[in-house]
């Protein structure tokens, strides 16, 4: 199968601390000045893609989802060639002692790659947001103007050790008239070409433009190219750790959604019910750690502490779950026999990705609400209360892109709100906010229709 890369010769709310990770900032400070080489490499690949995206803009809604279950099938066909180069970055991860958390990422079994080509069929089952009429109307001189739903044309993807983001990068960059540039991580290189591979041969074979989907790979000076291919490339998503999208927000000229690490949040009121919020807690924190909306803290009103905590410490360590305590839930967890440690300001400000969580005890809902806006990330915090009031002041104040109010964190997700795949999820506030499906993958352009009207 073909495999096509691109190589070349040699303000905002800060971001909590990513453990263990290398800081993608200063490997991108060592490439203030771009390689002309790394400049062409990217221009080449730019314009095969808006070439593409001009083919693709023109597609029907039939004809895409057409196209989508083709490239569902051939990734089921190259399951076993999928997953035989996901075992090679596997290993190499190992060999570099690469965080679990990360290596679960990174995984792709045959189950896997099934559920990835079922996100693409997910896809094909959606509403084409390409020509949806935002608003219009008629003007007194007759005028007829309506604003309409487009592609943005070229979308650049900087992602780390995510396969899945290659696949639904594609398929929602197809659905919504986009060709993509995509970026992964070293860590995911073998697996990432694998899947390009399958996805360009079987556009190809369906007689669409193979550079709908590029591949781009070289070191960071290829992507300090990327980020400064203002003309070429329409808009640019990061999605990784910290590091990874503070190093792309400042330092790109293309225009950046940025997306968010999820220092995430469940607060159990004093009119809770505890069962619910044991439940909501575990889950929110165990179900998949390694994700960005798995929660990182959990805060227990006063109130409810003596008979919450008892029951959501041991049950956490149960699960593995390294629990990092303020006084009173420390009091709380001895007197229960479960291990912990003295939580400090770094744990509260820590995305783990990984069985840990920072516990403590808040006198109210005003200090929640404080904890909140110093430490968290916008992405997703929770309640767990029966009392109204309490529930509207928290969705009211919060700011993040989803508030959750009785439900798990990890319900934050474009497939669990029902959009299919999702590209990755906003934390800004400008344009797209929360899950990144379909719409925010387009723009607008406003039609004006006439007969004859001229400006007096």
């Amino acid at each position: 199968m073909e495999r096509i890369v691109v190589t070349a010769p040699s303000s905002h709310r800060t971001p909590p601390r990513r453990t263990a990770a290398p800081s993608y900032a200063d490997a991108m400070a060592e490439h203030t000045a771009v390689d002309p080489a790394d400049v062409e490499a990217v221009r080449t690949a730019a314009e095969g893609a808006g070439a593409a995206s001009r083919r693709l803009a023109l597609l029907s809604r039939a004809e895409k989802d057409a196209a989508l279950h083709v490239l569902a099938d051939a990734l089921d066909a190259a399951t076993e060639e999928v997953v035989a180069a996901n075992a090679l970055d596997l290993e190499r991860g190992a060999q570099q002692r690469m965080a679990e958390s990360l290596r679960d990422r990174l995984r792709l079994d045959p189950d896997r790659v099934a559920a990835v080509a079922g996100a693409l069929r997910d896809v094909a089952g959606l509403p084409d947001p390409v020509g949806e009429v935002v608003r219009g109307s008629t003007l007194a001189n007759g005028l007829q103007i309506r604003q309409v739903r487009v592609p943005m044309g070229v979308v650049g993807m900087i992602y780390e050790a995510r396969p899945n983001v290659t696949v639904d990068a594609a398929g929602l960059g197809l659905k919504s008239g986009n060709a993509v540039l995509l970026r992964g991580g070293s860590a995911a290189a073998e697996t990432n070409g694998a899947l390009v591979g399958v996805l360009r041969t079987a556009l190809e074979g369906h007689g669409l433009p193979a550079d709908a989907v590029t591949l781009l790979e070289g070191g960071h000076g290829v992507v300090r190219a990327l980020m400064t291919a203002r003309g070429l490339v329409d808009l640019l998503i990061p999605r990784g750790g910290a590091d990874l999208i503070e190093a792309v927000v400042t330092g790109s000229t293309v225009p950046v959604i940025e997306t968010g690490v999820g220092n995430c949040h469940v607060y159990v009121d004093a009119a809770a019910d505890l069962d619910r919020a044991l439940a909501i807690a575990v889950n929110s924190k165990t179900h998949r750690p390694s994700v960005c909306n798995a929660a990182e803290s959990l805060l227990v009103h006063r109130d409810v502490a003596a008979a919450f905590l008892p029951r959501v410490l041991p049950a956490l360590a149960a699960e593995g779950v390294t629990l990092h305590t303020d006084d009173v839930a420390g009091e709380r967890a001895a007197a229960a026999g479960v291990v912990h440690d003295a939580v400090t300001d770094e744990h509260f400000a820590t995305e783990f990705h990984g069985l840990e969580m920072a516990v403590g005890v808040v006198d109210d809902l005003d200090a929640a609400l404080a904890h909140i806006r110093r430490h968290g990330s916008g992405h997703t915090e929770a309640i767990v209360t029966e009392d109204r009031a309490a529930a509207r002041r928290f969705t009211a104040e919060v700011d993040a892109a989803a508030v959750m109010v009785n439900a798990s964190t990890r319900f934050t997700d474009g497939g669990e709100f029902g959009f299919g795949a999702e590209i990755g999820i906003s934390t800004q506030k400008l344009h797209a906010r929360g899950p990144m499906a379909l719409p925010e993958l387009t723009t607008t352009k406003w039609v004006v229709e006439g007969d004859g009207q001229v400006r007096t």
